[in-house]
C-alpha cells in the first residue's frame, strides 16, 4: 500500500498468577501451618513443663503413705487409687503453719518491691534516653554494669548497714534489698524500650509548653505499658518466690513470707515433706493469676526493644 505504514502488533505479556492463590510463608506449608514436626516439638516442650507440675498437684492430695510407697503417675496405671485423694495435706498446712499471715506478709513484700522499683528505674530510663546531662552515657555504662554483679557478694554488707540502722527483720529491709538488685535490669530493659518510641511526641510536647515530668507522665508512662508490665512479671516472680534474701533480711519471725514458712515445715530428718506439695501449688496461684493477667504485655514488651527503626 502506498503512503501508509504496515503496523505490527505487538503481543501484550500478561504476568503469570500463582495457580493455587496461596503465598507460602518461611516455615511453613501451602495451607500456612507449621510443619509436623515444629508442631511435635512444641508439644514435647509442652509436656515437659506441665508435667512436673501435674506430678506436684496430684501429689498434694495423696495420703502419706500413698504418697511414700508409690509415684503419682501411678494414680494413671490403678484409676481406683483416685479415690484416696483427700483434702488432709492442705488441712494439716494451715494448722501447723501460719499460712495466712504468711500470705499477707508475702502480699506486703511484694508489691511495693514490684511498684517502687518500676516507677524508679521508669523515670531514670526517661532521663537516659530523652534528657541531655553531663555523663548521661557514662551513668548508663554504670547502671549496666551491675548486671554482671553477683547479688551475693552484697548481702554481708546489706545486712551490716540494716543492723546498724537497726531494721533488719523488717519489711524496709526486704523492700530496699530487692529494688537495688532489680533496679540495674529494670532501667536497661525500660529504656531500650523508650528509645524506639517516636521522638516527634517529645517534640510536639516541647512546642505546647509541656514540662519533663508532664511529657513523662501524660506521654511517655502509657506508651510504655508494654514493656512496664513485661517486667512487673519478673520482678513480682522474683520477689514472691524468694527465698535467700527472705532468709537473710526478714528470718523466721512474724513477718516471714511464704517461702519462709515452708521450709520451717520440714523436719532435719525430711519428715512433712508431703505438706511441702501442698504448699508450693497454693504459693503458685497468685503468681499464675498474675503472669496470666499482664501475658498479653509479656512479649510485646521484651521484644520491642531489641530492635530500633
Amino acid at each position: 500500500m502506498s503512503g501508509t505504514q504496515a503496523v505490527t502488533a505487538t503481543p501484550v505479556q500478561v504476568p503469570k498468577q500463582p495457580v493455587s492463590g496461596v503465598t507460602r510463608t518461611k516455615g511453613k506449608d501451602a495451607t500456612g501451618k507449621s510443619p509436623l514436626w515444629v508442631r511435635i516439638v512444641l508439644a514435647v516442650i509442652c509436656i515437659v513443663w506441665i508435667v512436673p507440675t501435674l506430678g506436684l498437684a496430684l501429689t498434694s492430695f495423696r495420703p502419706q503413705t500413698d504418697a511414700t510407697n508409690s509415684g503419682w503417675w501411678t494414680l494413671f496405671t490403678t484409676p481406683a487409687n483416685f479415690t484416696r485423694l483427700t483434702l488432709e495435706n492442705y488441712g494439716d498446712l494451715f494448722t501447723r503453719a501460719d499460712m495466712d499471715t504468711a500470705f499477707v506478709n508475702t502480699l506486703a513484700i511484694t508489691v511495693p518491691a514490684t511498684i517502687i522499683p518500676i516507677l524508679i528505674a521508669a523515670f531514670a530510663a526517661y532521663a537516659f534516653t530523652f534528657m541531655q546531662f553531663p555523663g548521661r552515657d557514662l551513668l548508663l555504662i554504670v547502671v549496666v554494669g551491675l548486671l554482671v554483679v553477683p547479688t551475693q557478694v552484697a548481702l554481708v554488707p546489706l545486712l551490716r548497714i540494716f543492723g546498724e540502722l537497726g531494721i533488719n527483720g523488717t519489711f524496709p529491709a526486704i523492700w530496699i534489698a530487692h529494688i537495688g538488685f532489680g533496679m540495674p535490669l529494670a532501667v536497661y530493659i525500660i529504656r531500650n524500650y523508650m528509645a524506639t518510641l517516636p521522638r516527634e511526641v517529645i517534640e510536639s510536647a516541647k512546642i505546647d509548653g509541656a514540662t519533663h515530668f508532664q511529657t513523662f507522665w501524660k506521654l511517655i508512662l502509657p506508651m510504655s505499658t508494654p514493656v512496664l508490665a513485661s517486667f512487673a512479671i519478673f520482678q513480682f516472680l522474683w520477689v514472691w518466690n524468694d527465698l535467700l534474701n527472705a532468709l537473710i533480711f526478714i528470718g523466721p519471725n512474724n513477718n516471714a513470707p511464704l517461702s519462709i514458712a515452708l521450709v520451717s515445715l520440714l523436719g532435719q530428718q525430711g519428715q512433712g515433706w508431703q505438706l511441702l506439695t501442698a504448699g508450693g501449688l497454693f504459693m503458685m496461684i497468685v503468681p499464675i493469676i498474675v503472669f496470666l493477667s499482664l501475658q498479653r504485655y509479656f512479649v510485646r514488651g521484651m521484644t520491642a526493644g531489641a530492635v530500633k527503626g
